[in-house]
């Protein structure tokens, strides 16, 4: 499964880079496949693996935050091979070219 997911702290002022750093740490110290843009984290693992570090995620941040607002979007595609996060970059780049 592939997921994009942001969280936005809400109440602890005009920047939440402090806090949006500490998600994406949770994020690179689960061992799963991911890419931080922009905008979204990109994350890839099984449904308990994905949703497990989200959760992390939501409960670090709300130790510091009266509110969160999280957005997630998923690609669920059974039977498919690991590594979809680089191949579907990859497919793309190839039509491209």
């Amino acid at each position: 499964m592939l997921a994009a997911f942001s969280i936005t702290p809400l109440g602890t002022g005009e920047s939440v880079g402090a806090e949006v750093a500490e998600a994406v740490r949770i994020v690179r110290e689960s061992g799963l496949p991911n890419e931080t843009n922009a905008m979204f984290t990109n994350l890839e693992g099984s449904w308990d693996e994905v949703m497990g570090v989200i959760g992390r995620c939501v409960d670090a941040l709300s130790r510091s935050a009266p509110r969160l607002s999280v957005v997630v979007k998923l690609d669920i595609r059974p039977g498919q091979p690991d590594d979809r996060m680089a191949a579907k970059v990859a497919s793309l780049q190839r039509r491209l070219d």
